[in-house]
Order: structure tokens, then C-alpha cells, then sequence
């Protein structure tokens, strides 16, 4: 990270995913705590019909100017919300967030 350029935060990282993805539901976990890798869950039915890459795409230009001087690694999942209920079914996980009932 360059000096004097602060490390972003989570709570960052989530707002302006959401800030291009209204409906997204998003899960930032900062892996090693320097606050400049971070791996990401987005959920979106805005990611339906569309392929990893373009997904990924979506979520990088949300992350624009963060990724060239504040994000130096970010591992991404990207799925749909019927992909995500399917993945929480078969791992057995539930999310509180997303659970329907």
C-alpha cells in the first residue's frame, strides 16, 4: 500500500459494492488484519445468467480506485441467491441473514 494512503475497511468494501449492487449481500472478512487483503462473498440476483467473470467484473468496478492503491489481494466468491441457498443446503452452513424459512 502506498505510504500515507489508509487501509479500507470492511464496512468500505461493502458499502460500495452495495452502492452498485443494491441487492447485494455481501461478506467481508479481512484474512490476514493489515487491511489490505480481504476475501468477499456477494450474493446478487444481478449475477444471474452472467459468468465468473463478468460477476467479477461488477464487483471490481465497484472497487475501482480501492483496488489500484488500498486492496492489494481480494479473493472473490460470487454467487446468486439461488446458488447460495443451494451451497448453504449442501455444506450444511446457514446464514441468518439469508435464511428463509
Amino acid at each position: 500500500m502506498p505510504e500515507g494512503v489508509p487501509p479500507i475497511s470492511a464496512d468500505e468494501i461493502q458499502s460500495r459494492i452495495v452502492a452498485v449492487l443494491p441487492d447485494a449481500q455481501v461478506h467481508i472478512r479481512d484474512y490476514t488484519g493489515g487491511g489490505d487483503h480481504y476475501e468477499a462473498v456477494v450474493v446478487s440476483a444481478a449475477f444471474d445468467g452472467k459468468n465468473a467473470v463478468a460477476r467479477h467484473r461488477l464487483v471490481y468496478g465497484a472497487l475501482q480506485e480501492a483496488m489500484v492503491e488500498r486492496i492489494h489481494a481480494l479473493a472473490l466468491k460470487t454467487m446468486t441467491p439461488q446458488e447460495f441457498e443451494a451451497d448453504a443446503r449442501q455444506s450444511g452452513l446457514v446464514n441468518i441473514e439469508t435464511h428463509k424459512s
